[in-house]
């Protein structure tokens, strides 16, 4: 008596695998483009005389070229199902998009505090108020108008006897009241902001840089700090810096959702080939 045999047609289960292939692809041309970037960046520096750090340069160079040959090996092992090349790349991606992150919270932080320094120290040196130049005076008073609040560090008092209308309060919780002559040519009962401008514009610099900074730290534009000195670079280092981080995320997800596809194909392969297979089961 012979056996019936039967053929069992096998789909393939790595559904993941070509849009992963175009990805990486995508993520290779990037990766070049930003290669060629970044030495065109250095060796104008280098001509023009410019010192920069050179653990930045080279923690760049790290990067870029690293991720390309990530991206290499990451087709390499979906092309032919190595979940051990899928491991390696997966763990280099994260490894490069933290150093990314790390690295980009670093160098805002040191731009953070010099600018919030230095806007501060822009301010200060317009006292006293009563001789500062006309423009100075034009942006106390839209500081004045926009903030609600009077004078630098000793509220309306920085003003002397006369505070610009800027200064009048028309809010209860925020103003005081100024009795009788306390300012020349002033009303009885005069309102104005009774909080001081500085600690206020400082506090809202703060939290419009950190702002800023979460956008770009998210994005993580960690060479565009390097390449904002030369600006027709800027726009295109921007777009392709935030490419570059939200890409590697994306491909680490795939790479992860691939490897358990190939997990699943194999086991399935191995129980076809026990010849305890049963249709449907699996």
């Amino acid at each position: 008596m012979q056996r019936s045999s039967a053929v069992v047609v096998v789909a393939d289960k790595t559904t993941m695998k070509r849009p992963f292939i175009f990805a990486n692809a995508m993520h290779m041309a990037l990766c070049s483009f930003m290669l060629t970037m970044t030495v065109a960046w250095h060796r104008d520096l280098v001509q023009t005389g410019k010192l920069v750090s050179n653990v930045s340069v080279v923690l760049m160079y790290v990067i870029e070229i690293g991720c390309l040959l990530l991206s290499v090996l990451g087709v390499f092992g979906a092309c032919k199902g190595k979940r051990w090349c899928l491991i390696l790349y997966a763990t280099g991606m994260a490894a490069a998009s933290q150093t990314i992150i790390v690295r980009t919270a670093l160098s805002y932080q040191e731009i953070y505090e010099k600018r919030v320094i230095r806007e501060e120290s822009k301010l200060r040196a317009m006292m006293p108020l009563t001789g500062t130049s006309k423009a100075n005076r034009t942006l106390l008073y839209s500081i004045q108008e926009e903030f609600e609040c009077c004078g630098l560090i000793d509220g309306y008092k920085d003003w002397g006897s006369f505070i610009p209308a800027s200064c009048n309060c028309q809010y209860p919780g925020k103003c005081i009241r100024l009795r009788g002559s306390a300012t020349l040519g002033a009303p009885k009962n005069h309102y104005v902001y009774r909080e001081p401008c500085l600690p206020i514009y400082v506090s809202e610099l703060k939290l419009a840089f950190s702002l800023a900074m979460a956008i770009q730290f998210g994005s993580g534009v960690f060479w565009v700090g390097f390449l904002l000195r030369s600006r027709t670079l800027m726009c295109c280092a921007l777009t392709c810096a935030c490419y570059f981080l939200i890409s590697q995320m994306v491909l680490l997800v795939m790479s992860i959702k691939l490897m358990g596809q190939i997990k699943r194909k194999e086991e399935f392969m191995a129980l076809l080939h026990s010849n305890r297979y049963v249709p449907g089961a699996f």
